[in-house]
């Protein structure tokens, strides 16, 4: 049972959100949450501190509270966000280490939870229908998101290895969807004209904010050693996607791409990274076996329940009746198919 709770990343939407849950839990005795500015959200009783885990001081914070358990959420998956490439891999990277480091000699240390992402998979025309826990992207990663993260839990399965007393819980989340967070995707979904890549029509999973705190908030309530895939059942077509939040598409062509996801990038309306953009075109699919099974969770919504709430929260206007879409779709299918019959 945890009973010092140390988050870092807490004035964001989901380490706010996880705080929120733990300290209005009675048998948690402490949550201590750690970023560089104060969280905006009501976060209950918890113990704001201000502090860089890139600096070693986050050391000092987590051996005087004498901390049990450390939920690490600082990992950052936009650039623009962090004030660019080179200050978004060391935010995540050599933050982590420092983080790590300090959790390696904290004698009080029994449990390490890390949100990672299935974008360690990556996103190749390669992949296979659906990743497990075990397998290896299929493309190698240049820089990104995608890379950080490979790093980090490469760090986080060598503290496993030189601490194997602490239970290290590494949540692998697909990409998170719902009414009220704000991601890249949730900003793609909402633009007034949705951009596609030409001849390409991905599958790809979400998981519900409430699901993914959720699962969270077991990681740290619960011993649930290992590594998870965390996602809703099912998959959308992002075509099917784009349908549903009511958005007229436009197609690009695969050499424009680059250069449209930069113009979205310098007006500010979608943090493009070229890693989301490969996403974009080829999608990705995960087996979550693993989660329903031996982690004992099986998500309240699916892909497509979670994106639909989505859709209703945020109040998207649906400029196309996507069930119209639909019917006069699999008409112009049918009169082609009549077509090839009658003329074979």
């Amino acid at each position: 049972m945890s009973t010092v709770v140390l988050i870092t990343g807490v004035s964001r939407y989901l380490g706010g959100r996880l705080a929120a849950l733990l300290s209005a839990d009675s048998s948690v005795e402490r949550v201590i949450g750690v970023d560089l500015v104060p969280p905006r959200q009501d976060v209950g009783r918890t113990e704001f501190v201000r502090a860089d885990i890139r600096n070693p001081i986050i050391a000092k914070v987590i051996a005087s509270a004498k901390v049990d358990t450390v939920v690490h959420m600082s990992v950052i998956a936009t650039p623009f966000g962090a004030g660019g490439r080179a200050a978004m891999k060391e935010i995540n990277v050599i933050g982590t280490m420092q983080l790590l480091t300090a959790c390696q000699k904290a004698p009080s240390l029994e449990k390490l939870v890390v949100r990672s992402t299935t974008a360690v998979y990556g996103s190749s025309s390669r992949d296979p229908a659906l990743f497990t826990e075990g397998m290896e992207p299929r493309s190698v990663f240049r820089s990104g998101y995608g890379k950080d993260s490979t790093e980090v839990e490469g760090y986080v399965r060598g503290l496993g290895r030189r601490r194997p007393d602490v239970d290290v819980t590494l949540l692998r989340f697909a990409n998170f969807i719902g009414p009220r967070i704000d991601t890249p995707l949730t900003r793609y979904f909402s633009l007034s004209v949705v951009p596609r890549v030409l001849g390409f029509d991905p599958r790809i999973q979400f998981i519900h904010e409430d699901d993914g705190v959720e699962v969270l908030r077991r990681s740290v309530m619960e011993n649930r050693r290992g590594t998870f895939n965390v996602a809703g059942s099912g998959v959308l077509l992002v075509s099917q996607a784009i349908r549903r939040a009511g958005r007229p598409a436009v197609q690009v062509p695969s050499p424009a791409v680059a250069v449209v996801g930069s113009l979205f990038r310098r007006a500010g309306l979608v943090d493009f990274s070229p890693e989301q953009m490969d996403f974009l075109q080829f999608g990705r699919g995960v087996d979550t076996t693993r989660l329903r099974e031996d982690f004992g969770f099986a998500p309240a919504y699916t892909t497509l329940q979670a994106f639909d709430d989505f859709v209703a929260g945020r109040g998207l206007t649906r400029y196309i009746d996507p069930e119209r879409v639909s019917d006069v779709e699999q008409r112009v299918l049918a009169g082609l198919e009549r077509r090839r019959t009658a003329h074979a």
